[in-house]
């Protein structure tokens, strides 16, 4: 089985046990396969929680739950030193939950700046420091990071540079009622004991083969220039029109540009496509830069999103070439 092959099979495994969500279990395997990590938003009980739970079960590797809190420490997150009185070495680093494949991070926008600000390192650099020594993360490695958009009393909102280390910022909504139904029913079945033997789980090694082939994905030099002009739309709006100019403080930053081709190539790949297509990258554009666009004043007055004005920017901007 090629790795695409194997690939698709977990994105039909996943989809029996989340119902209702195919966009979301195809963006979660998208991120992990662009070596990224991701910001999950939706309301509560719609399988953010068990989307990284179930992408754990298929996949032969560590989970990490950590829940976030007001009180939570950054040394709840990274680990600690501790002192052994009888030990040759006095001082011996005990590893927090961020040392995993996998990282579900629930609710990080209800613990403060600094705890929020321990992730940092790992996201970007992949490595922990800690007392003056660094320690590597797994290769394989992701945080999914979920928060709430109601029930914002006693919560802090991400930093921009935090924000600007997710590849992705994934918004999901409430599932149709064919989906309602079929997932009251799979609970219920559930609760039923299972005779069935457990299931093989897919390698992290296929991982990363996919994503060596996901790096040979040719993007044209007309692509690349697609691209960049989108990323310049979000910066120099006043290019296009007044209406952009006003809804726009601040543009996507060089992550965003990096991003956007990280992801085009992954869903290409994922598509069977071994070349990137102007849809490609209409596909993966809102999630990837709708958490790196600072809106103007009057656009959160007029109740403008920031999918709206990368809905408007999509309609300005022209594939050249």
């Amino acid at each position: 089985m090629t790795a695409l092959e194997s690939i698709q099979e977990l994105e039909k495994r996943m989809s029996t046990s989340i119902i209702g969500q195919d966009q979301l279990i195809e963006r979660i395997i998208l991120v992990l396969l662009a070596d990224g990590n991701m910001l999950l938003e939706g309301l509560p009980g719609l399988a953010k929680t068990r989307a990284i739970k179930t992408l754990a079960k298929e996949l032969d590797c560590g989970l990490s739950r950590i829940q976030f809190t007001p009180d939570l420490l950054p040394s709840d997150v990274t680990g600690t030193e501790i002192y052994q009185p009888d030990a040759a070495e006095k001082f011996i680093f005990q590893e927090g939950p961020i040392f995993s494949n996998l990282i579900l991070a629930d609710e990080i926008n209800r613990s403060p700046a600094k705890v929020q600000s321990a992730l940092l390192e790992a996201m970007e650099e992949r490595q922990v420091s800690v007392a003056g020594k660094t320690y590597p993360m797994e290769p394989l490695f992701m945080v999914m990071a979920t928060q709430n958009p109601v029930e914002q009393e006693g919560t802090y909102p991400l930093p921009e540079a935090q924000m600007d280390r997710f590849l992705m910022h994934v918004v999901i909504s409430y599932p149709d009622d064919d989906a309602e139904l079929a997932i009251m029913r799979l609970n219920r079945s559930e609760h039923v004991k299972s005779s069935e033997t457990e299931k093989v789980r897919l390698s992290p090694e296929v991982i990363f083969a996919a994503r060596k082939e996901i790096a040979e994905v040719k993007i044209s030099e007309s692509m690349e220039k697609y691209i960049v002009d989108l990323i310049s739309a979000t910066r120099f709006p006043e290019k296009y029109n007044e209406t952009l100019r006003s809804w726009i403080d601040y543009g996507a930053s060089p992550r965003g540009t990096i991003g956007l081709d990280r992801s085009a190539r992954a869903h290409a790949w994922m598509h069977g496509r071994t070349a990137v297509t102007p849809d490609d990258i209409r596909a993966v554009v809102h999630d990837c830069l709708r958490h790196r666009l600072i809106l103007s004043y009057e656009a959160n007055a007029d109740g403008i999103t920031a999918d709206q004005v990368l809905d408007e920017i999509l309609k300005q901007v022209a594939v050249v070439g």
